[in-house]
């Protein structure tokens, strides 16, 4: 039996990503569409037949089995958490909330409706991470994980909610670096973080030639913008891995580049590819092998850009069904916002202590 999904948002995420896959997908039958503005009725494009209503209250757990939010950062958990009251199950992408609270909310939410919260990112469904991880138990012991990120120039709608942090919750550590967070969960293991110091900076994100012309936003009028473009940071796990992360909407390469170097006692392994789908990007993934001093290249799958958002969709509905899963999106949300306030925490202490004086 299909599971009955309906759409909540129909922004970028909503329109491009999500209702289109669904609409394919033999597991799912799309049986509302929910947004608040009258350019919803395009949606219809996508998905003909589709009932395309103005509020949540118009689904209910009779009627829809999973709801996938596709609604600016700010909402997130504001819409989970009544759907999941009310008994709806609910999918959220990156960033699952802004902060512990708002996991405490989802958490209580899911409990009161009997719902199930699902979450994820989908570049851990890659087929080129996949191949990077069948390549660990040749690695020894993992010690390190290089984690990186960076485009050439891929600001999100520059002036729109993205770039601001009462809407988005931060920049770049919340939209990039929570996929390489969630790339690193999916390669080693959930674990909590004991040491965080990162640094961050905003030397593109306030000008309209760094955006991510690919998207194809709406324009919205310029807007200050107060999160950061650049985060740099070395983070250690409680099972005593280190970890460097580097997430970029913006730099002076030529192109968008994607790396995880897992190094280990045994080999280092690397990857080198373009999360996300941008076209400004290497045209394949190179996947390594070093081992005392001989570097060899290992065969990668190609595959379309966006591959993974429908392999992700691939395993939702046994994921649904199994009650095993509940609490367990809101307890992996919690490790990843704390060390994100954390890392937030560092970059401020690094900029009050290097700022000058106004009178020096």
């Amino acid at each position: 039996m299909s599971v009955r999904a309906a759409v909540v948002g129909l922004g970028w995420a909503g329109r491009e990503l999500w209702l289109p896959r669904l609409s394919e997908h033999a597991d799912f039958d799309v049986v509302a569409v929910v947004d608040p503005a009258p350019t919803a009725r395009a949606a219809l494009d996508a998905a003909p037949g589709v009932p395309v209503h103005q509020t949540l209250d118009a689904l209910t757990p009779g009627a829809v089995d999973l709801a996938v939010v596709a609604v600016p950062n700010h909402l997130h958990a504001e819409v989970a958490a009544r759907l999941l009251g009310r008994g709806i199950s609910a999918f959220l992408e990156k960033p699952v909330c802004l902060t512990r609270d708002e996991a405490d909310t989802l958490a209580a939410a899911e409990r009161a409706g009997g719902a199930t919260l699902l979450a994820g990112s989908a570049a851990p469904h890659r087929a080129d991470v996949a191949a990077l991880a069948r390549l660990l138990p040749e690695l020894g012991r993992i010690r390190h994980v290089d984690l990186s990120w960076v485009r050439a120039r891929g600001i999100p709608q520059a002036g729109g909610w993205f770039t601001q942090r009462s809407k988005a919750g931060g920049g770049v550590l919340f939209d990039l670096g929570w996929h390489l967070l969630d790339t690193l969960a999916a390669l080693l293991g959930p674990a909590r973080f004991t040491q965080v110091v990162g640094v961050t900076s905003n030397d593109f994100v306030g000008t309209g030639a760094w955006s991510a012309a690919w998207r194809q936003d709406e324009p919205t009028a310029a807007d200050h913008a107060d999160v950061e473009d650049t985060a740099r940071g070395f983070l250690v796990r409680d099972d005593g891995v280190s970890v460097g992360l580097s997430a970029g909407w913006a730099s002076h390469e030529a192109r968008d580049v994607t790396r995880i170097q897992v190094a280990g006692s045994a080999a280092t392994a690397e990857l080198r590819c373009t999360f996300g789908f941008s076209p400004n990007r290497h045209p394949h993934s190179r996947l390594t092998l070093t081992r005392e001093g001989t570097t060899t290249s290992l065969p990668v799958p190609d595959e379309p850009i966006g591959t993974e958002y429908r392999r992700q969709l691939d395993g939702l509905a046994d994921i649904l069904a199994d009650p095993g899963r509940r609490g367990r999106a809101v307890d992996e949300a919690r490790t990843t916002v704390r060390v994100i306030e954390d890392f937030y925490a560092s970059a401020r202490c690094a900029h009050e202590q290097t700022a000058v004086p106004a009178h020096q």
